[in-house]
């Protein structure tokens, strides 16, 4: 006996031709919450900047998230399907954004936003890979609500095993909502509880390696019960792209984590 899906629009709101999407609002939600809470982090050391250039950043995330998070997912998801269709790479309300290019984006965006403010670009990393993970966990949400990215035929015994619209009949893993639990909620505590450790945080590096590994190890786990996208499949030894894209993220991230040093003592000071 699995349960069904919610018959929930994907769409808040219909007026007219317009809709407000579930989706859209996810990724509001996400940055905005995102901003209230870094404004709360660089009020403490190390000072990463100021709230007034948090207010800016914002608009610097913006971009790198939509942009990264669309162009990676044409680029290593669907590249000969947009390369046939390139006026639907615009099409972004149509779905399809990847997190792997969204990290790029922002990543792209932290280090031109350090440069141009003369800021220290490993504190702003570490702010801002702090707060990344309520972004997961409102998009994986919103990834359920619309339906999508569902997981992988579950047992016949599983009680939560549930029947989604486009999976055909069989219950399969509500896997976006174990994906919200491990990169959102569960990242999102421990992130907050590594930054509360004075001596942790105030390793240049070793919050954003930390991100990057909990991030990596939680997608790679989450794979194993999503169902691979049905233009690529499994990969090199079963592997998904998703898990192949993550690997990198544990490596950088354990070796930011190790380089990752404490500031000299002012009493040290040569």
């Amino acid at each position: 006996m699995a349960l069904q899906f919610p018959d929930i629009d994907p769409a808040i709101v219909r007026i007219g031709p317009i809709a407000i999407r579930w989706y859209a609002l996810a990724y509001i939600a996400g940055l905005l919450g995102g901003w209230k809470y870094t404004r709360w982090l660089v009020s403490r050391p190390p000072f990463a900047m100021s709230p007034l250039q948090v207010d800016d950043f914002l608009v610097w995330a913006t971009m790198g998230v939509v942009l990264g998070g669309r162009l990676g997912y044409v680029l290593f998801y669907k590249p000969l399907y947009y390369l046939a269709h390139p006026a639907e790479i615009v099409m972004v309300w149509q779905g399809g954004m990847s997190f792997h290019g969204g990290a790029l984006g922002v990543i792209v965006a932290i280090v031109l936003f350090a440069r141009h403010n003369k800021l220290n670009l490993l504190a702003i990393g570490d702010t801002i890979c702090t707060v990344v993970p309520m972004g997961l966990l409102f998009g994986r949400i919103a990834n359920f609500i619309n339906g999508e990215l569902f997981g992988r035929p579950a047992p016949e015994d599983l009680p939560w095993a549930m029947i989604f619209p486009a999976g055909g009949p069989v219950p399969r893993h509500p896997s976006q909502l174990y994906e919200a639990g491990m990169e959102g909620l569960i990242l999102l505590c421990v992130m907050h509880l590594l930054w509360r450790n004075a001596s942790f945080r105030m390793r240049p590096g070793a919050l954003s390696g930390a991100f990057l590994a909990g991030y990596g190890i939680a997608r790679i786990i989450g794979e194993f019960f999503r169902q691979p996208d049905a233009n690529l499949g499994f990969l090199w030894g079963g592997a998904t792209m998703g898990q192949l894209l993550s690997i990198p993220l544990v490596l950088v991230g354990a070796v930011l984590i190790v380089r990752a040093k404490a500031p000299a003592a002012a009493g040290h000071q040569p």
